[in-house]
Parts: structure tokens; sequence; C-alpha cells
């Protein structure tokens, strides 16, 4: 397309309207806050997204749309997380090297983390610069969180954040190319809360064809995850606060009201139940996600890249415990997990001083993961499995490889804000260039590399440290504590 547009502010089509972007120093472009749903207000609020209204005037994309984002989500993440006020928070961002038609340039799409409940696409540690660098277009997007996004209201769709993934994702099939993009050649990406949406998207039918590999970092999805949990969770809601669970009674109310609720069913159960921490989030409703991700996942027959930090939720190393002050009481939380006692004796041998976050960590994150490696390994499908072990020296972390630790390292930007005070000094920029360099070829070619086989007879598993190595069955602890 000839544009008049001056070229550091370059004008590129969609299927709904022009939109300006804006050059970088190092040569890429960014597009920033492209709507790809309608905002989800009014009658909307709980509806599945809807296409955007077309436009004419050229668009402004330089600055960052709103994020469905109301708050922060605490202290469980060290990555910084804007708040955008806004209706419009269905849009996406697009880093591209070549705003140019028709590149054929592979593409990644990220999906942030944030645990269904929080998170923002606008976090200067998803820029897409070092993948631009490396010829990969970024796409990130954003999506309806808790209640709007997840909670089972009888009359209104259910997993409308699914739906809304899926919406981006055929926003970047049909629009995509203008920006460089080959739609033939995407990989959707997240981690944390989007490494279970990755998940999910594989164990969702309607989504087959809107990309070729995926990348799951991370990943955590609602366990169980069967449609009468998700009813069970609207129940509780009503009971907690008297409020029914309905589109109808809930459209109307205010963003502060909703976060009210949405706190209401965080709060521990009176008997101390501490595992509903992904009341919100997607489910197997029988119908868009037909079976649980876990049954589902092992068939998916795109490439898989997945893994997890070796702490992941380990208590600060100033925290001690962790909530869980003796043996007893962590006994009680692996008992709770599924372990019987023989399963929690190995579990702390091999864990010794272990607290409740080494627990959930591996019940969360570490045995769900090999679980699946193993699965799709029978099935003989093509899997990659990491364990990311470095440690950084950042105050109250320092010898902890903890949650979000190695996102700076996935996308090269050690000298983004807030990565020194989440790692530390120094973080080894070879270590960046490995895990990045890993991550490219993947999204270009399906394959990490040569240095990486992939999951199968001998369990080779990437470990991600100072030296990144690859080891056969690092894990066959976890393996026999959590899977026999």
């Amino acid at each position: 397309m000839t544009s008049t547009a001056p070229q550091d502010h370059p004008v590129v089509p969609t299927t709904r309207g022009p939109v300006r972007g804006e050059r970088r120093t190092d040569g890429g472009v960014r597009f920033l806050g492209i709507p790809y749903a309608q905002p989800p207000v009014g009658e909307l609020r709980f509806a599945a997204p809807v296409a955007p209204r077309p436009w004419t005037e050229v668009l402004d994309a330089t600055a960052y749309g709103p994020t469905a984002q109301r708050r922060p989500f605490g202290e469980v993440t060290t990555i910084p997380e804007p708040t955008v006020p806004g209706e419009s928070v269905l849009n996406l961002n697009v880093f591209t090297p070549v705003p140019t038609p028709d590149a054929g340039l592979p593409v990644l799409v990220w999906i942030h983390g944030g645990g269904y409940v929080a998170g923002s696409s606008a976090s200067p540690w998803y820029d897409g610069a070092a993948f631009n660098r490396d010829g990969v277009v970024l796409v990130s997007i954003g999506y309806r969180l808790g209640i709007e996004g997840f909670l089972h209201l009888p009359d209104a769709p259910d997993n409308r954040g699914v739906r809304d993934w899926i919406a981006a994702l055929e926003w970047v099939r049909d629009n995509i190319a203008s920006f460089g993009g080959d739609p033939a050649k995407v990989t959707v990406a997240g981690q944390s809360a989007g490494g279970g949406a990755v998940q999910t998207l594989l164990a969702t039918p309607s989504a087959r064809g809107l990309f070729r590999a995926a990348i799951s970092v991370s990943g955590a999805v609602m366990r169980p995850q069967d449609r009468a949990t998700a009813e069970a969770v609207g129940r509780t809601l009503t009971a907690r606060t008297g409020v029914p669970a309905t589109a109808e009674a809930l459209r109307g109310l205010s963003d502060g009201r909703l976060l009210e609720l949405q706190d209401a069913l965080g709060e521990a159960d009176p008997d101390g139940d501490a595992l509903s921490a992904l009341v919100l989030a997607p489910f197997a409703d029988g119908d868009l996600v037909p079976r649980p991700v876990p049954e589902a996942l092992p068939d998916a027959q795109v490439p898989l890249l997945l893994g997890f930090t070796a702490h992941e939720f380990a208590a600060p190393a100033e925290d001690g415990a962790d909530g869980t002050e003796d043996e007893d009481e962590l006994r009680g939380l692996l008992g709770a997990l599924g372990l019987d006692e023989h399963g929690a004796a190995r579990f702390l041998a091999e864990h010794p001083g272990a607290a409740g976050g080494d627990a959930i960590t591996d019940w969360l994150f570490r045995a769900p993961a090999v679980a699946l490696a193993e699965a799709r390994a029978e099935r003989q499908r093509p899997t990659w499995l990491y364990q990311f072990d470095w440690s950084g020296t950042a105050p109250g972390r320092a010898g902890q490889a903890y949650h979000c630790i190695d996102l700076p390292f996935a996308f090269d930007l050690l000298h983004a804000e807030g990565v020194e005070a989440a790692l530390g000094a120094a973080p080894p920029q070879t270590l960046a260039d490995a895990v990045h360099g890993a991550w490219v070829a993947f999204v270009r070619d399906l394959d990490p590399g040569a240095a990486w086989p992939p999951y199968g007879d001998g369990r080779a598993t990437m470990r991600w440290h100072a030296d990144p190595r690859v080891e056969h069955d690092p894990l066959r602890a976890v393996r026999e504590i959590w899977l026999a």
C-alpha cells in the first residue's frame, strides 16, 4: 500500500481499516492497541467477541491500548504490568521488522500471564525488538480476565477469554501478511496463565489451523477442569456474596464491584482449603473446549515446547517457610495434593527443608508438564521439555529460579525496565542468547536446534543455567512421586 504518511509512521491496511505505527531507532516498527474486537461493554460485556466496526480514517496505533487488568496481581509476579484505563480492552500489538506485505516472516503470538485475573500485554518485558532483529514478527494480545472472562454464567457463552484468544488469532490469520508475517507460520506462546492458555488452545478444536506450533512457559490450568467445577464456582460466588452468578445480574456492575466479588472467590474456605487459586480459568465446557486439557493435549499434533522454572512458587529466602512451618503441616498439604504417605515421604527426602511453595511448584507446574511430555512421547508427538535453573541475585530471591525469571532471557531483554530489580545485577547475556536463540529457531523451523533433542525414550530435558546442557531423565523423581 502506498502511503503519504511520514516514513517514521508507516500506515498499514487491515480488514477493518488502516493503522499508523511508529518506526523505532532499531529499525523495527510497532503498532499498538489495534482493536481485534469491539469493546466488551454493555450488552457485549459477557458476550462472545464481536468484530470491530470498520473505520476509514487512519487509526493511530502508537500507544498501548486499554488493558483488562484493573489492578496488579500482587507479589506473585515481578513483571512490570501497566494498567491502562479504557473500554476497548480487546486489542493487540504488532512488532515487525518490515511492515511490508507478503514478506513471509514467521510470527509469534504472545499471551500474557497473571492467574487469569490480571496481567498486561503492555509490559516492557513483552517488547518484540529482539524477535524483530532475528526476523520474527511478534504479536501480543489482551483479553478479558477474571469474572468477565472465565466465570461460568448460565445466560452467557462459557470461556469468553478463550474466545478472545481465538478472535485475536483469527485477526492474525486475516491481517498479519500486511505487517510482514506469514499466517501459515504462526506459533502461539504464553507464560503462567498464558502458558495455560496455550495448552487450552491446543485442546480447542475451533483453534486448529490458526497456529502451527506452541510454547507453554510455566503453564497452569484449573484442576479439576470440568464443567461441574466451574458451575460450583458460580454457586460459591452467590453463596458468599448474595449476587446471582448470571450475566443479567453482573452486567451493570462497576469494575470495582466485580473485583470485590472476585476477592470473595479468592478467600480461603472455612476448612482452610488452599487449592482454589485458579477458580476463574478456562474449563472443559463440553462445547468450545470439549475435554479437559490433560486428556486432550497428548493428541495435539503440533510441535510443543514446554517447561518451568526450578522453584516457581518457592518462598522468598527472607520469608522462610512460605506458610508451612513444620513437617506435619507440609505432610497435610501433600496429602491434599494427592500424595499418599509413601509419596509424601519420598517428596520430603528429595526436598529437605521444603515448604508449601515447593509442593505447589511440583503439583501445579512440574508434574503436569512432565506428565504431558510423557503422554506425548508415547504418541510420538514432537515435544521439547526444559527446566530453567539459573538463579538470580535479587534481594530475597538469591539462589532461586522463581516464577517469571525466565522471560527476560526468552525475549532477550535483560536491560528492560524492572529486570535488574527482579533478577539482580548482570544476568548472563550468553544465557539470553541461548534461550532466545532456541525460541527463534523453534518459531522459524519448528525445532529448537540439534543440541536439544525431542523428549522421547531418553527423556531429554534442557537445563537452562549459565552453562546450558541437555540431561537425560533429570526429573525422574518428579515422575516417580507424582505420576506413579
